[in-house]
């Protein structure tokens, strides 16, 4: 039976995909460790009611971010070359999703606020963290060596949340909070 626990944390390290061991707050545990945030969220928002397309759109974002955390976690360059990659079509099929939402979205004239209803709040928090995951893994990227497309991946992936938050408003018939600067 596999043991879930190691104690080998217990002091505050940890070993990333190679052996090396890091303490718990290295910029790759920052960037990995907030990517495993944001997909707990996405499988949060992927657990409400909304369609199948979406979820199936949702799943493999799940995927891809479980590459990229991979990708993140890896200590040397060739304890990356037998992992799957992020891909240029990645994307573009997260920019081809965003785009046919927006086809069928009011414009946008004004600043959207989170909420209006629970489905579109959790785009918003996925948005949110993604954001946050950016820029720890562009912060990593200063000191070691990170796929640009991971980052390009992730940038286009916090547009698609905030435009499938928009998306789903439409979809729920729920008006999207506009900010009112006035």
């Amino acid at each position: 039976m596999m043991k879930i626990y190691t104690k080998g944390g217990d002091k505050g390290n940890t070993s990333l995909l190679g052996g090396t061991r890091v303490p718990k707050y290295h910029d790759r545990i920052e960037a990995y460790g907030t990517l495993d945030e944001l997909s707990a969220f996405v499988g949060m928002l992927r657990d409400q009611h909304i369609s199948c397309y979406y979820k199936d759109n949702l799943l493999s974002v799940l995927e891809k971010l479980f590459i990229i955390e991979s990708m993140l976690a890896a200590d040397k360059p060739e304890n990356i070359k037998t992992l799957p990659k992020i891909r240029e079509k990645d994307i573009l099929f997260l920019e081809k999703q965003i785009d046919e939402m927006n086809e069928l979205l009011p414009e946008l004239k004004m600043f959207v606020l989170p909420g209006g209803h629970p489905i579109v709040s959790y785009c918003h928090i996925c948005r949110t963290i993604c954001r946050r995951a950016e820029r720890f893994t562009i912060k990593l990227s200063r000191d070691f060596e990170v796929d640009d497309l991971i980052i390009k991946y992730l940038n286009r992936l916090s547009d698609y949340f905030f435009v499938l938050g928009r998306k789903l408003a439409l979809d729920l018939k729920v008006k999207e909070v506009l900010w009112n600067r006035y």
